[in-house]
């Protein structure tokens, strides 16, 4: 009697969703997607995900035209953006008087332009025709491919993929190593929008009524499949497959420095001095690297000798100490005049420098990745008046892409930059893999919001699709050794300051089948739904 009463309810919810018009289905459609957000990090509402995507199904079945369907993706897509994406807004909170005015339009700008995206979910689906079990599986295909173009169109921003949601289980995460996180946004988007299918129409035999309710049932049980499969994986490790590589001791350090403080003339130096303490503290002895977060020198290291002295004192005599900082490079440039003569343009680099124990530089790198209007501002020679909130009027300049720097000592490593860790299949040179991934950072833009836990569960996906470890140093947190199977070896929590000494886990022996195929992964797990409702879509007009 309870179970009847359950389905009658949810039939008649599917009813009245499917029978709203107006302003009331683009604001149930809006409220669904700021539900679905709740399912990322670090709230992790994931049954929420189940209700969200079921309705959003229903409201499309609803629309009477494409272009209606598409007013419900993009009303769903400002809901869900504007919940996950709300801590873009206290990046202008850094320098209030300035900056201000701009939070609520920054937020609900780019929710709206992130919306777009799902609009083309929407209406691609609309006009596909299909019904049942076959729309769903169109739904997820198209959501698929859109979070795959929201990858790199643009420059890309894949924040918050869905499969992201599942951040919070190692074993969950095990089959990144596979499909990469594409994989596992399939398997949430069918686990969450199946019950669709049950009440989708009113005139359903028993039969098919029966072939859909076995279709819930088994998309219930994906996620609980995967699970098995990456606790399966976790399990059958020895103690050799989670070792450490010998010889390397490294010091974490995260200052916590304010960043409405961090570039303030006066207290530049005292940033410095801050990190020079909190890096030869106790235990510094045993230490083989030290790591400061990015830009942790607010000055360009590379051309103060006078400064990189000072620091090199607590260099490990035979280590190096890695660190995030400016740096100016200077590019002739033929003179514009009449003359043959040439001219000196300095270009601005976010990058890491490795210094050694005398205080030189043996390695750089530079950031490729750069963030839209926080590195640069877009369009500048079209809209003048629009700036960027990191310091200093010049827009950086980007780096050449990732890079394997090869260090004495130490096994190969690739450097990335805040959120070029964010970007899966494009954190590591192909041809030349390292055995580790750094990731400097800094979250202080964002103060103790959900962003650097969302930014930090990236970190854990890329190293289980890569198969590589991941050592995340931020100013503010959370800083951390993330092993090759993306599990949390140690770390120092958000907003805090301290100092972590860890050990360098190991690479996986063998390569992960993602780390080979990359985003062509996209492709497979497309070609697997479609080809199906192609086949049967060419037998039923046969048939005709």
């Amino acid at each position: 009697m309870i179970i009847g009463r359950g389905l009658a309810g949810l039939y008649g919810l599917s009813v009245r969703l499917r029978a709203l018009s107006g302003w009331q289905r683009y604001a149930a459609a809006s409220s669904l997607g700021a539900i679905s957000a709740t399912a990322f990090a670090p709230m992790f509402l994931i049954p929420l995900l189940v209700p969200a995507f079921t309705g959003l199904l229903w409201l499309f079945q609803g629309a009477e035209s494409p272009k209606k369907a598409a007013l419900i993706g993009w009303a769903f897509g400002v809901g869900h953006f504007a919940v996950g994406l709300y801590w873009v807004g206290a990046a202008f909170l850094v320098h209030s008087t300035k900056h201000a005015w701009m939070m609520p339009f920054a937020v609900l700008g780019l929710a709206v332009g992130m919306g777009l995206f799902h609009c083309l979910v929407g209406y691609t689906l609309a006009r596909l025709k299909y019904r049942g079990i076959d729309r769903l599986i169109a739904f997820v295909a198209i959501w698929l491919f859109v979070e795959w173009l929201r990858s790199w169109i643009f420059t890309g921003f894949p924040w918050n993929l869905i499969g992201a949601v599942w951040t919070f289980s190692d074993s969950m995460l095990q089959l990144a190593s596979v499909t990469g996180v594409w994989g596992l946004s399939v398997v949430t988007l069918f686990f969450a929008a199946a019950p669709a299918v049950l009440f989708e129409e009113n005139d359903l035999n028993l039969s098919e009524m029966k072939r859909r309710v076995s279709f819930v049932f088994a998309a219930f049980l994906l996620p609980l499949i995967v699970w098995s499969g990456g606790a399966l994986r976790l399990g059958a490790l020895t103690s050799e497959d989670e070792g450490f590589v010998e010889n390397v001791n490294l010091r974490l350090v995260q200052p916590n420095i304010r960043q409405a403080d961090k570039w303030k003339p006066k207290l530049r130096g005292d940033h410095v001095v801050k990190q020079i303490n909190m890096s030869a503290s106790k235990g510094f002895k045993d230490i083989t690297h030290v790591i400061w977060p990015e830009t942790a020198v607010p000055y360009i290291l590379a051309s103060n000798r006078e400064l990189r002295s000072s620091i090199s004192r607590i260099v490990p005599p035979s280590g190096f100490l890695i660190t995030g900082a400016p740096r100016v490079e200077e590019v002739a440039i033929p003179d514009s005049g009449d003359g043959d003569g040439q001219k000196v343009e300095r270009k601005f680099k976010n990058s890491v420098h490795v210094m050694n124990r005398r205080g030189d530089i043996v390695g750089t790198y530079d950031k490729f990745h750069l963030v839209p209007f926080g590195e640069y501002a877009p369009l500048r020679d079209w809209f003048p008046f629009i700036e960027k909130l990191t310091a200093g009027s010049s827009d950086f300049s980007p780096g050449p892409g990732p890079q394997t720097l090869s260090l004495p000592g130490l096994p190969p490593v690739s450097a990335l930059i805040c959120y070029e860790i964010i970007f899966p299949g494009a954190v590591v040179d192909s041809a030349n893999r390292p055995d580790w991934i750094l990731n400097v950072t800094n979250d202080g833009w964002f103060g103790i919001t959900s962003g650097p836990h969302q930014h930090f569960g990236m970190a854990q996906l890329r190293a289980v699709e890569e198969g590589i470890p991941v050592i995340r140093v931020a100013n503010t947190g959370i800083s951390a050794s993330i092993d090759a199977y993306g599990r949390v070896v140690e770390s120092v929590g958000l907003g805090v300051a301290g100092v972590l000494d860890t050990r360098l886990p190991k690479k996986i022996p063998l390569a992960t089948v993602f780390s080979g195929i990359g985003n062509y992964s996209v492709l497979f797990l497309l070609l697997v739904m479609l080809l199906p409702l192609v086949f049967r879509s060419r037998i039923r007009v046969k048939l005709k």
